[in-house]
This record gives structure tokens, C-alpha cells and sequence, in this order.
């Protein structure tokens, strides 16, 4: 795996690539990359979806074998290096979409992990520690397949970090943590920086590059663009850096709401499994017109409230769940997109996408208009329908006939989107409609998020993007521990105020003032 020692003394970086190239049948993904990160170092990589950003962070973690060029670690040549290599190194890489075993635990997945020397039990108590520590909470005794896409997240990151890393590769590792967890989480890096832990960190979030990061890669088709010092650049010139331009402005919304699509009362749902969170008396309104946004931190109901929504758990009395003014909670999702109601879940592959299907192929999930006659499809339509969404939301693929694994995480989410806002929704339920895309796509996606509720579509998008929540909604709810959070006006909301909601703590401050408004009344009654 290494060749011989560097033999010129002088201290090398922790990481060096030269001339790395990665090529695959339809795009050449990597081409001639170069890239230098110094022991203790947080160096960020920044780039568009389809820049080559993960194609690049899998050849150093020894995922992927690149077609040309060198990697070294603390100055010694790697080659044919595999991932047990890199961890037995000090290279531990948590992935934007997880490499974790559905059918295993929390603890038996993060054991498999590590290297032989811990017993199962002792593996538990570390989870469990590391995660008071770091402020990632997680049962390690949870099999995988009950996590939301956010708590996988949480076990990936703590998987990392047990492994005491020399190199920790990050990729969107923020996008499950509330604003004041994310401040917890960067002490803990810059405090692992300080003992000489080189960070390599991808995110699309400008502002956690700029607080973070001492040194920026861009990255551009492939090929790296420039390097720069975050700290001394603002988000409009690190978008300029990436996508060559500054992301549209969302156009401001004036238009009351019209009339009430989706109403949910007293909604209460037992957990399906042992694992999950009960409901408890939601009360949610939608009108068309409007974007309401539902904040929390992940694994707090979302996924529950989701697949009530969907039709995908229809156990709730009938009455509880309306689509305009209908009761619709004992209906299927087919009954319920007859409805109107088109569904972005937040897990791109396997239930967004079959992976190995081609894009085209991937309609049928939601559409059913090119079925003919005793169930033959009618493929000249599929194509021309996927070809019109790839065109208008500008999807990186290589045609219809593309598979939807083949496409990078950003461009599958805007496909996918594209899919159901090309429905003509009367209600849109999207689940994290940004997750791990770049700073120009997320801005193309809410831009059609708004212009679909402009033209009177109800829109509920659940995400723990908070910037992303107060940039397109006209009210927001937080769920926490399943419980539904009274609605307030975005103009009426802060970050500090919904963050300390994603908490639960609403309860006291509406409390409160449903205790002054009282007293108001009082002495307005003892005036008169």
C-alpha cells in the first residue's frame, strides 16, 4: 500500500494529489485534479452537483480507483489502497448517501466499522458517549431501517469519529442539526483541528464554509477552478467561484392564500414500530397559495407525520386527514394523488428512484398516463416527458434512458422534484427539497417551489434547512417529540426562536402568552 518514505525532510501535508483523473462511460468526472490539505488544516471543497466533489473524496478513501495520478498521505504514495486501508490509515469519510445495513443495528453497523479489538458492548457505550459528547443523539440499538434519512446521518458522523481520524472527509454533514448543534459540532472540529486532525469538509451551506473552513478548493466540471481563503470572500463571490454566477433572488410574495387543501385534526398515531414517535394531536392547515414550512430535528415525527400525509399509513380515523374538505386518512397514496397530492420523500434512492431504472422508467412511480390499453407502456412518451424535465430544471444525465443511480445526488433531487411540480399539483408535500444540492440548483428549486404555489398550488415542505424554511415559507410549525407547534408568520419568526422550538420548548412561551392576553382582557374589562 505505501511505497517508500519521503526522503527530503522537510514536513510533508497530510494529504497531496496530483494529476487525479476519473473517467466514466458518459462524463469524465475527475481531470487532472490537484489538491494539498496540511496537517490540522479545515480545507473545503466546493462545487456544484456533478462538480466531481464525491467521485473525488471515494479515491481518496480508496472507494474508488482513479484512472491516473497520485495520492499521498503524510508524504507516502498510496496505491490499490481499498477503505479498511484508509481507516487502518486514519481516513474515515462520512458519505452524503450512507453505506449502512438496514437489516442491523445502530451499534452493529458503527462495530463493523471499526477495527477488531472492541467487544459489541463496549462499541455501545462509545456510541452512546460520543453522542452526549457531540450532541448527535441516536439509539445504538435501533436497527437501521427505522432511522430517518437525518438519523443515519447522526450514526455515519459518529462512526467517523470513533475511529480517531487523521483525515475526517464531511460531506453535507450539517443538514440534521439545528442551528445551535451546528455550533456545538464546529468546537468539536475546530477542537479535533487543533490536535492536528486535517478536515476535508463539503458543504453547500456558503455561510458554515466562510465560519468554518481556512482554505477553500473549487471545484468546476471536473477540474479544479481555484483556490481560496473563505474567510476573506462573501457568499455571492464563493457562488461566483462555483457556478460562475450569483443565484436569482427569490421574487417576494404579496398574494393572500385562498382556499384550504390540506387540514389535519387532532391527528394522533401510535408509533408503528418500537422505534418510532407517536403522533399526538396535529393540528396542520395548508391553503393553496401558500408555503408552509415545518421545522425539527430529524427522527422528532417527521417521518410518521409523512406517511400519514401520503397515504402511506392510512390507520387514522378518516376525519383526520382532508384533502379539500374531504376525508381522506383511510386513502391510498393512488387515491390521494387522484387528489391532487404529489410526494417528494426525503430518500432519493429507493423510495424517490429505483437506482437501477432508467429516468424515464422512474415516472411510472408517480405517473400513469402512459400506461395504455392492458397495461402497455407507452415508452415514446415516458422519454419525452423525462427529456422535458431534464431540460427545464437543467438535469446533469445522459438522457431518459439514464439510471437514476448514475446521476449525481443533486441532479437525482432535481429530477425528482422536477417530476412532481411537472404533475401540476393541486398540494405538494416535499421532505428536504435541497438536501445535498449546490447553492445554484437549491436556488432553482425553490424558485419552482414559488412559482407553483403562485399559481395557487398548496406547497408543505418539511426540512431542517432553516435558512432554506425562512426563504420560501409564508408560515412555519416545528415538530418536536410529535407534537405540532402552534403556526407563526415567517415575518414573526427568528432562528433563535424556532431553534430553541425544535427543542420542544414552545409550550412555555405560548403559555405565557396566552397568560398575558388574559390579563389584557382583564383590565380592559376592568376599564369599561
Amino acid at each position: 500500500m505505501f511505497d517508500t518514505p519521503p526522503s527530503d525532510g522537510q514536513t510533508p501535508p497530510r494529504l497531496r494529489l496530483r494529476g487525479i483523473t476519473k473517467r466514466y462511460p458518459a462524463v469524465l468526472a475527475n481531470d487532472g485534479i490537484a489538491l494539498d490539505v496540511a496537517p490540522g488544516e479545515i480545507h473545503a471543497v466546493l462545487g456544484e452537483n456533478g462538480a466531481g466533489k464525491s467521485t473525488l473524496m471515494k479515491i481518496i478513501y480508496g472507494a474508488v480507483q482513479p484512472d491516473a495520478g497520485t495520492v499521498e498521505f503524510d508524504g507516502r504514495p498510496l496505491k490499490g489502497h481499498d477503505p479498511q486501508d484508509a481507516r487502518r490509515l486514519g481516513i474515515a469519510m462520512v458519505f452524503q448517501h450512507f453505506s449502512l445495513f438496514d437489516t442491523l443495528s445502530v451499534a452493529e453497523n458503527v462495530w463493523l466499522g471499526l477495527e477488531r479489538g472492541m467487544t459489541l458492548a463496549q462499541v455501545r457505550e462509545r456510541i452512546t458517549a460520543v453522542a452526549a459528547q457531540y450532541g448527535l443523539e441516536v439509539d445504538p440499538e435501533r436497527p437501521v431501517h427505522s432511522l430517518s434519512v437525518g438519523e443515519m446521518q447522526r450514526v455515519e458522523i459518529i462512526r467517523a469519529l470513533l475511529t480517531n481520524p487523521r483525515l475526517l472527509i464531511l460531506d453535507e454533514p450539517t443538514s440534521v442539526l439545528t442551528p445551535q448543534a451546528v455550533e456545538k459540532l464546529f468546537v468539536v472540529l475546530r477542537q479535533l483541528a487543533s490536535e492536528g486532525c486535517s478536515i476535508l469538509y463539503i458543504s453547500h451551506k456558503l455561510h458554515e464554509i466562510r465560519a468554518l473552513c481556512t482554505r477553500c478548493t473549487v471545484m468546476r466540471a471536473g477540474r479544479v477552478t481555484g483556490v481560496c481563503d473563505p474567510r476573506q470572500e462573501s457568499n455571492a463571490s464563493l457562488s461566483r467561484l462555483m457556478i460562475g454566477a450569483e443565484p436569482a433572488e427569490l421574487a417576494p410574495h404579496s398574494t393572500p392564500p385562498g382556499a384550504e387543501v390540506l387540514r389535519t385534526q387532532a391527528l394522533a398515531l401510535a408509533r408503528a414500530d418500537a422505534f418510532g414517535v407517536d403522533l399526538i394531536d396535529v393540528d396542520l392547515r395548508v391553503c393553496a397559495g401558500e408555503v408552509v414550512g415545518i421545522a425539527g430535528i430529524s427522527g422528532n415525527g417527521q417521518k410518521e407525520l409523512l406517511a400519514a400525509l401520503s397515504g402511506e399509513d392510512c390507520r387514522a380515523a378518516a376525519h383526520m386527514v382532508q384533502l379539500g374538505g374531504r376525508p381522506a386518512a383511510r386513502l391510498g397514496p393512488r387515491q390521494r394523488r387522484a387528489l391532487g397530492l404529489h410526494f417528494v420523500p426525503e430518500e432519493r434512492l429507493g423510495r424517490g428512484a429505483v437506482p437501477g431504472m432508467a429516468l424515464a422508467h422512474n415516472l411510472l412511480l408517480t405517473r400513469e398516463e402512459a400506461l395504455g390499453p392492458g397495461g402497455w407502456i407507452r415508452m415514446g412518451q415516458l422519454r419525452a416527458q423525462a427529456q422535458a424535465i431534464i431540460e427545464r430544471f437543467q438535469v446533469k444525465a445522459a438522457g431518459p434512458q439514464a439510471p437514476a443511480q448514475s446521476l449525481s445526488g443533486g441532479n437525482l433531487q432535481k429530477f425528482i422534484v422536477g417530476r412532481a411540480i411537472d404533475a401540476r399539483p393541486r398540494l405538494l408535500i416535499v421532505s428536504q427539497p435541497t438536501w445535498g444540492v449546490d447553492v445554484g440548483a437549491a436556488a432553482q428549486i425553490r424558485s419552482a417551489i414559488l412559482a407553483l404555489r403562485d399559481q395557487g398550488c398548496a406547497v408543505l415542505v418539511l426540512s431542517e434547512e432553516l435558512d432554506e424554511l425562512f426563504e420560501i415559507s409564508d408560515r412555519l410549525y416545528v415538530l418536536a417529540k410529535g407534537r405540532l407547534s402552534p403556526s407563526v408568520a415567517r415575518a414573526d419568526a427568528t432562528v433563535q426562536r424556532i431553534g430553541e422550538w425544535m427543542s420542544g420548548l414552545w409550550h412555555a412561551e405560548v403559555q405565557a402568552h396566552l397568560g398575558a392576553v388574559a390579563r389584557q382582557e382583564e383590565v380592559a374589562h376592568a376599564a369599561s
